[in-house]
């Protein structure tokens, strides 16, 4: 299994807290545009299936060499127009997954998460990237553009809030519920049940699917694939929301990545109860005139409930930087002199 050691790609003063800390990765599809995929809060890499299979045309890994195998002698190449363009990886961040979890809280901040990515682009020997996040892999992003602006093609930032208080779900009803029973799940079945609730639409949900809907096709879908990495750990979760409640975007960071020469792409699913869509937007008008604001009609796994206009989206996105098109040329926001996060 692949792993990159984040302790052996950091300066001695960093190596101390970062000693013995793996992080889980896999690439998929072959090509010179590098895109590297940073998850979200409690997700696995997995969690980007659909944009790893709308980039490459599959989603078999390339450290599986039986399944590609398979892959280039049918032909199966799939019928994306990225197909043979683009490498792609994906990692469960540390406290998921197969990735190390440290026990300690202070040792998840999203910008020591951000350094975890750098660490494993040195590893894959990838001096520049397309960087992509979801939620708290968008906020991870975030801190890797600001931290390493020079390896950056362009970003990509879904479900995004400023972190902190911009965290916490518009208070109804329906979100103080779903957020009682996300804490008090302990088994795949209740995480699943609640997940489902967290990530799609109610409308979404209950489309029907052949003879079942949706609902009943992704709890199983989820039921197996929590079963299959084990309910996140209590330090791993409590780490990762640590690392979303001190998260924050210094007015200097801003600058920098506004001022770096790359693209942004905001993507924001409008009934979103998790991260809501006006403090994406508001990011979205601060990173002018380098930014792109898309929202569209889903939920929190935008990327999942409309996967079509996402991956559509993000394949603008590395085109319209490869093509070094103007920013003044790819913002739809109104200008703006100037604003504060």
């Amino acid at each position: 299994m692949p792993f990159c050691k984040v302790a052996d790609r950091q300066s001695d003063t960093e190596r101390a807290c970062d000693n013995g800390i793996e992080i889980f990765y896999r690439t998929y599809g072959h090509g010179p545009t590098k895109v590297l995929l940073i998850t979200g809060l409690a997700g696995t890499h997995d969690s980007w299936g659909p944009q790893i299979k709308g980039l490459t045309g599959s989603d078999r890994p390339n450290d599986d060499d039986k399944m590609r195998t398979v892959d280039q002698n049918s032909g199966a190449v799939g019928d994306s127009e990225m197909d043979g363009e683009i490498e792609v990886c994906a990692f469960d961040n540390r406290g998921m997954g197969s990735s190390s979890v440290p026990t300690q809280k202070s040792y998840y901040t999203t910008k020591i998460m951000a350094k975890d990515a750098i660490a494993l682009l040195d590893h894959l020997g990838w001096q520049k990237a397309h960087i992509f996040g979801h939620s708290m892999g968008a906020m991870i992003a975030c801190k890797l553009a600001a931290l390493v602006p020079d390896r950056v093609l362009s970003l990509a930032l879904l479900n995004v809030t400023g972190g902190g208080f911009e965290c916490f779900p518009k208070l109804d009803r329906q979100t103080v519920s779903i957020a009682i029973r996300f804490l008090r799940a302990k088994t795949p079945e209740q995480r699943a049940a609640v997940d489902l609730d967290t990530h799609y639409t109610k409308e979404y949900l209950e489309e029907y699917v052949g003879s079942k809907t949706r609902r009943a096709i992704l709890y199983q879908e989820y039921v197996k694939s929590i079963s299959s990495t084990g309910m996140q750990s209590n330090y791993g979760f409590e780490g990762q929301i640590n690392a979303c409640w001190t998260h924050k975007m210094m007015q200097t960071e801003i600058e920098v990545i506004r001022s770096a020469g790359f693209l942004v792409t905001v993507i924001h699913g409008r009934h979103d109860i998790i991260a809501q869509i006006y403090y994406a937007r508001r990011l979205a008008e601060n990173l002018q005139p380098v930014a792109r604001m898309i929202d569209l009609h889903g939920g929190h796994l935008v990327s999942h409930e409309r996967t079509e206009e996402v991956n559509q989206a993000l394949y603008d996105l590395i085109k319209a930087s490869e093509s070094k098109i103007s920013p003044h040329n790819w913002t739809n926001l109104p200008q703006k002199n100037s604003g504060s996060v």
